[in-house]
């Protein structure tokens, strides 16, 4: 049985040796019943200290991996416990089995390594990326997502370095206006889910007709919400003199909203109204697109977690 031994590693070498005993028991490279090197033995071979080989045999005694045969040394029982499917080893112990069939079947060992970096890169994803160079406009639509979905949500501007960085096990997904550009710095196979925006006269219908009295605040942290905003109100009949707008970029953006009747807000700066305030969120991501995000979620596995 041949051992290695990281010392740099955060991994002590206690831990090491047991992981390595485990893994020559599982994977058959130690048969049941075979006796392995005394503890002064593997000491003085790699360099270490009798009370390190002690304390992993001892833990492997406990846990019914070996037994101790006075005047005999010690064996590999005859029954290995089983591991936990969630165990750490038990991956491990995957992998081992992998490495050792390759063997046996004539396939050399960085050729079962490239194989595997390749089969890597195909691995389901595990988050969404949402593409977007507008800053604000990002933080908006990545709250939505992550309303929607219960996986990681990333984002990223229209950086090429930055984009090829994050798009790795990521679904991208951009808005109608930027699909084209996304497309020019994704992989031509990749691909792009493309969400679409709320209608603003569906989103508004429950307003109309315009109220002749009341007061009415809009705010967001997007510029272009306030825009958006200011042209349906007033087109839909709101008057100039009742609507309040205000950049939620600023300090005293909540200025006046105690004699609001509603603050009209995207759904990020809707979380920042006061809570005496009512408030009327209107969602960027039409309802169609939330449904084609949870669609697309079953695509999407989480990454292998181990315990600590």
């Amino acid at each position: 049985m041949r051992f290695w031994f990281a010392r740099g590693s955060e991994i002590s070498l206690r831990e090491q040796l047991f992981a390595q005993v485990v893994l020559a028991i599982l994977s058959g490279d130690v048969a049941p019943g075979q006796r392995l090197p005394s503890t002064r033995e593997l000491a003085r071979r790699f360099r270490l200290h009798p009370n390190t080989v002690s304390a992993a045999y001892r833990r492997l005694e406990r846990e019914n991996w070996l037994e101790s045969r006075r005047g005999s040394g010690v064996f590999v029982r005859k029954n290995a416990p089983d591991l936990p499917a969630d165990s750490p080893l038990a991956l491990d112990h995957l992998i081992a089995h992998l490495f050792r069939q390759a063997r046996e079947r004539g396939f050399p060992p960085q050729a079962v390594r490239d194989r595997l970096r390749e089969w890597l890169a195909f691995q389901p994803p595990v988050r969404f990326l949402l593409i977007e160079p507008d800053r604000e406009l990002r933080r908006i639509v990545e709250a939505e997502m992550r309303e929607a979905v219960a996986v990681p949500v990333k984002s990223v501007g229209l950086n090429e370095r930055a984009l090829a960085r994050a798009a790795a096990r990521a679904i991208p997904v951009v808005l109608p206006s930027k699909t084209s550009q996304a497309r020019k710095l994704l992989p031509p196979h990749a691909e792009l889910l493309t969400l679409q925006i709320e209608s603003p006269s569906s989103s508004l219908a429950r307003w109309l007709p315009a109220p002749s009295d009341a007061i009415v605040a809009v705010a967001s942290c997007w510029p272009e919400f306030l825009k958006w905003a200011r042209a349906m109100l007033l087109a839909a009949g709101f008057p100039p003199e009742s609507l309040l707008f205000r950049d939620a970029r600023k300090r005293d953006w909540q200025r006046g909203f105690e004699h609001a009747a509603a603050v009209i807000a995207d759904s990020l700066t809707a979380q920042s109204v006061p809570k005496a305030v009512r408030v009327v969120r209107f969602p960027l991501l039409s309802e169609s697109s939330r449904q084609e995000l949870k669609r697309w979620e079953g695509q999407i596995r989480p990454p292998f977690r181990t315990r600590v």
